[in-house]
């Protein structure tokens, strides 16, 4: 945490709990998105840019029953796949070329993680979340529901 001086006083500066985090492109935010077969937003995490997916996985999966989890290459981790087997969840993930044992995927259902593809493309067209025009996490988080609203509305 920044402590600074200035005209007003002692003031608290800093970005440690607003999951704004520095990565390749600058300083960005992770949006981890969990949706149903219609598309609709279930639950979101938000994570800082140059945190890894995998930390957001064990809240944004907490206390929901699904029968398979759509997932691209991050979330690729021996703890998740054991979480889902364990779950009788269907594992759809896309897998890194150096997993020791591959996964037996189901290449049907495989097609399908597009939809999620989609639904970040719906929810960039809103400018605010695109270019993370909110300061705080929880302007950012309000903006994530309020679009989530309109496209499922549409």
């Amino acid at each position: 945490m920044y402590t600074t001086v200035g005209r007003g006083g002692p003031s608290i500066r800093g970005t440690q709990s607003q999951a704004i985090g520095r990565s390749k492109g600058g300083m960005t935010t992770r949006i981890l998105a969990l949706t149903d077969a219609l598309r609709n937003l279930v639950r979101f995490e938000l994570l800082p840019g140059h945190r890894f997916d995998t930390i957001g996985v064990a809240p944004l999966i907490r206390g929901i029953q699904f029968d398979a989890l759509l997932g691209d290459k991050a979330f690729d981790s021996n703890w998740i796949v054991e979480d889902l087997n364990q779950r009788g969840a269907q594992v759809i993930i896309s897998q890194r070329p150096a997993r020791a044992q591959k996964l037996k995927i189901d290449a049907k259902m495989y097609q399908w993680r597009h939809l999620i593809e989609n639904y970040f493309c719906k929810l960039k067209e809103f400018k605010r979340i695109a270019m993370r025009a909110c300061k705080t996490d929880k302007s950012f988080s309000a903006m994530i529901y309020l679009a989530a609203a309109v496209i499922n509305s549409r």
